[in-house]
């Protein structure tokens, strides 16, 4: 009887762990999810949406959490050639290297 009273309370103090070490978890990821969101990149006119090229300003700090507070972002225009798409961004790079 006394055994089943111990195996009891061992089981039930696992499961308690188990669901504290489970939504400790869910909190941390949760604060490093949202500080990840404060990252400025993809709003910056610098950021260049390549993969071996992501700042041409700051290229080793882009997309990391150091910046978060970059001095160099500048918020993206409709005029910024990163943000066009297609035929227009190539039609806009032909027009510029022209003689």
């Amino acid at each position: 009887m006394m055994m089943t009273v111990i195996f009891a309370v061992c089981a039930w103090s696992l499961i308690v762990l188990t669901i504290f070490s489970i939504w400790q978890t869910l909190q941390a990821g949760i604060k490093h999810v949202r500080k990840l969101h404060q990252i400025p990149c993809a709003n910056c006119e610098y950021f260049t949406n390549d993969y071996r090229l992501k700042c041409t300003v700051n290229p080793i700090q882009a997309c990391t959490e150091e910046a978060i507070y970059c001095r160099d972002f500048t918020a993206k225009t409709a005029a910024c050639n990163a943000k066009q798409t297609g035929s227009r961004k190539r039609n806009q790079i032909k027009n510029c290297c022209r003689i």
